[in-house]
């Protein structure tokens, strides 16, 4: 019953900007840390960004000043916004939840293609 409905990923040029959203229902989404992560194929599955139940951020060193992480809880949501988009940016970006202080309720999106290309 738990689900993660990922939305907004395109084909975007260059320095283009989007913004990846994440609807969870089925959990108490305030006690839930939340995270982006993306996959290219052949790679490991990559933690971009996370914010925590007290609204901390964290980014991994290629996207700091140009993605930014967010959360409503009042509408069970999670965003990435993401600009100043590269080629390197391209993968499939998945949505995660992990409840605070009990690791084994994680839930994932079914991800969503982000695609930066001329």
């Amino acid at each position: 019953q738990v689900q993660l409905v990922e939305s907004g990923g395109d084909l975007v040029q260059p320095g283009g900007s989007l913004r990846l959203s994440c609807a969870a229902s089925g959990i108490i989404f305030s006690v839930y840390n939340m995270g982006w992560y993306r996959q290219v194929p052949g790679q490991q599955r990559e933690l971009v960004a996370s914010i925590d139940i007290g609204s901390k951020t964290d980014y991994v060193d290629s996207v700091k000043g140009r993605f930014t992480i967010s959360r409503d809880n009042a509408k069970n949501t999670v965003y990435l916004q993401m600009n100043s988009l590269k080629p390197e940016d391209t993968a499939v970006y998945y949505c995660n939840a992990e409840k605070v202080f009990s690791p084994r309720f994680t839930y994932w999106g079914q991800g969503t293609q982000v695609t930066v290309s001329s």
